[in-house]
């Protein structure tokens, strides 16, 4: 059942594009942006870096701050209802984070105004650039105190998160840069997260969704009731779970793909419990010191055997694998073919290398 984070279930049609990879999910995590970039390249074949590029400055999805107060990837029009449906306990917690910078929440409000300002008609600003003009309007931006303020523009559906240039990140308007934010009722907003996450995640828990979401457990409830004929309870080894109603006559098919996927990606994300993805004894090498700090994997089968690392160069990706079980020559093989899918996606040559 995990290859739903993978690809969509035999009853969709495959992806065609970012928009739809993106509105499958719902959100998908993109605090970490060369995770996200190939999260969206892996379930797009053939894709590279410069198309997923393309797509995200074609505003077909766009980076900001919606669930938990870290970036994700949301479907453009989406992204105002995301913000005030998941972003309100954040925004309720911040007071703590603020009187630890020193800074007040007029303080914050009034940097917000500054950026609205500086972006408007079409501005478009790397993150130096936004901490001078929140610096020339008289507002201490330095070391934390200035990310603070990007992030609460952005939760409050000021900014968002535009494409990199170079290497910058930018900002701009919300409004400006997706606009025709789609603004559905409360109970058809939450239908619609649930929907999203339960027909890309499971069969899952309440629980995990409201985890994902950082919805309260009353609001998860009522958001799987709001999904009505959508969504299916059942019963996962003795656990109760919800189900996308469709799955139920979905063709069971065997699960064999050999994967490289990032590190801070939803098929290990968006869950507590990642006991049918990963063995326990594996834990400490995806997560090591339990810091929230993910390793890429290798999964074969729906399981996690394996980790990598890259290592980039001007005229090359070195790809370094490190196995967690005992893999045979086949699938060794298969191993090395998915991470040449990640070096094509960067356009470059890839060096595979194996432990001793």
């Amino acid at each position: 059942m995990t290859s739903l984070l993978l690809r969509p279930h035999p009853t969709a049609a495959p992806p065609g594009s970012v928009a739809e990879v993106v509105e499958w999910f719902g959100a998908m995590q993109a605090q970490d942006l060369a995770s996200g970039m190939w999260s969206l390249g892996v379930r797009l074949p053939g894709s590279t870096h410069a198309d997923v590029h393309a797509a995200l400055e074609r505003r077909e999805a766009l980076r900001t701050w919606p669930m938990r107060g870290t970036i994700h990837l949301v479907p453009a029009r989406d992204a105002r209802w995301l913000l005030e449906l998941t972003g309100v306990r954040a925004l309720a917690g911040a007071a703590r984070r603020r009187e630890f910078l020193g800074l007040s929440e007029a303080e914050a409000d009034r940097a917000a105004d500054v950026l609205g300002n500086t972006l408007a008609d079409g501005g478009r600003l790397t993150r130096a650039e936004c901490v001078a003009a929140l610096t020339e309007a008289g507002i201490d931006g330095a070391g934390q105190r200035g990310y603070h303020l990007l992030w609460y523009a952005s939760q409050r559906g000021v900014t968002c998160i535009a494409p990199n240039v170079g290497t910058e990140q930018t900002f701009a308007l919300l409004d400006e840069w997706a606009p025709g934010q789609h603004q559905p009722e409360r109970d058809e907003a939450l239908a619609t997260l649930a929907l999203r996450y339960f027909r890309s995640h499971g069969p899952t828990t309440r629980q995990d969704f409201a985890g994902w979401t950082g919805l309260t457990a009353t609001d998860a409830k009522r958001a799987i009731a709001a999904a009505g004929d959508d969504l299916t309870a059942v019963n996962v080894d003795g656990t109760e779970a919800v189900l996308h109603t469709p799955l139920l006559d979905a063709p069971r098919a065997p699960v064999a793909d050999v994967l490289a996927l990032p590190g801070f990606d939803e098929y290990l994300l968006g869950f507590k419990d990642r006991t049918l993805m990963l063995d326990p004894e594996h834990k400490q090498a995806i997560i090591p010191g339990g810091n929230g700090v993910f390793q890429a994997t290798i999964v074969h089968g729906g399981r996690v055997v394996g980790t990598w690392k890259r290592t980039l160069a001007k005229t090359r990706v070195t790809l370094a694998v490190n196995p967690l079980v005992d893999l045979d020559p086949t699938v060794r093989k298969r191993v090395e073919e998915a991470l040449s899918r990640y070096a094509d996606f960067l356009a470059l040559p890839p060096r595979v290398t194996w432990p001793d």
